[in-house]
């Protein structure tokens, strides 16, 4: 047992050194720099326009004008597979190859809807965000307006309106109306 551990110590030091010599020969990453591109196996494309095509498609699947195309697609088929001559005829009565062609139709629509639902929720949530925040600021607006009304109404109650000075000269002039007959009263009686 004592002869296997410099075995693997000098195994050790072999693989340190091999390892440390490949290290040195590897390029150093930059960390400060974008990674450069690698090869993909699979073709790249933009998710966006990827998107509006299929927005475009589903948005085609919900009217009328496919029902109508699919309906006349399958009649024809139908009808060219019963009364054709039978070499031209390329799927017999069981209609094997139509089940196939509206079960691959199918399966592609399926996914083209749900992605046009995702990006129809992402507007949506854009939106319901953007509504969110104009009512914010609307009710910061009518709050400050109605806090401007109400010092407004205070700063009113301090002046003096074309009313109450009017009743003022009105208890002013009785006050001197009073003043005067009652001393002209007794003016009268001195004499």
């Amino acid at each position: 047992m004592r002869n296997e551990r410099p075995e693997r110590s000098s195994e050790r030091a072999k693989a340190s050194v091999a390892l440390g010599a490949s290290a040195l020969a590897r390029p150093r990453v930059r960390l400060d720099q974008p990674r450069p591109a690698r090869r993909r196996l699979l073709p790249e494309y933009d998710p966006e326009a990827f998107g509006r095509l299929s927005e475009r498609v589903a948005r085609f699947l919900g009217t009328g004008r496919f029902i109508v195309y699919m309906t006349l697609v399958i009649i024809v088929w139908v009808l060219w597979n019963i009364f054709a001559p039978a070499h031209l005829r390329f799927d017999e009565y069981p209609f094997i190859f139509l089940t196939l062609m509206l079960s691959l139709q199918a399966s592609y629509a399926a996914p083209l809807i749900l992605l046009a639902q995702n990006r129809q929720d992402d507007r949506d949530r854009v939106n319901l965000e953007q509504d969110r925040k104009q009512n914010e600021r609307s009710i910061a607006d009518t709050e400050y307006l109605t806090r401007e009304i109400a010092a407004l109404r205070m700063g009113l109650g301090e002046v003096a309106t074309r009313d109450w000075i009017r009743s003022e000269f009105q208890d002013l002039i009785k006050e001197m109306d009073e003043r005067r007959l009652f001393p002209a009263e007794s003016d009268e009686g001195d004499r």
